[in-house]
């Protein structure tokens, strides 16, 4: 996978924005306000995605390229590698599911709000 296609999968989803908070060189990207991806923009080696924590365990034990998240939640958060160890159609399973966990977890305002879009 490459970064373009990274990011037009998810900046196509609704509600999701990008940003760089931490600096240039990271892109965040956010449902309604709540960060569910981010990665590299000069080294795109792997993208930081928040997931279940049993999920995360049996992902790590089956696939070389997904471990924990790089400075991050190590429960919550698993870095995947986009070095090909990992396929896409994974990968982009796994930004689906970040996205999913991340909005089920918004305020009910923000729900009904992501829902009108």
């Amino acid at each position: 996978m490459y970064i373009d296609e990274f990011r037009d999968y998810c900046i196509a989803k609704p509600g999701v924005t990008e940003e760089t908070p931490f600096g240039p060189d990271t892109l965040v990207l956010k449902v309604m306000g709540k960060m569910f991806a981010l990665t590299g923009l000069d080294h795109f080696e792997f993208i930081n995605l928040k997931c279940e924590p049993e999920k995360s365990a049996e992902l790590r034990e089956q696939w070389e390229g997904i471990r924990p998240g790089w400075h991050m939640n190590k429960t919550h958060w698993n870095s995947v590698f986009v070095d090909g160890s990992v396929p896409d159609n994974m990968i982009r399973d796994l930004i689906d599911h970040s996205y999913e966990l991340v909005a089920s977890s918004l305020s009910k305002k923000l729900k009904e709000e992501l829902k009108s879009l």
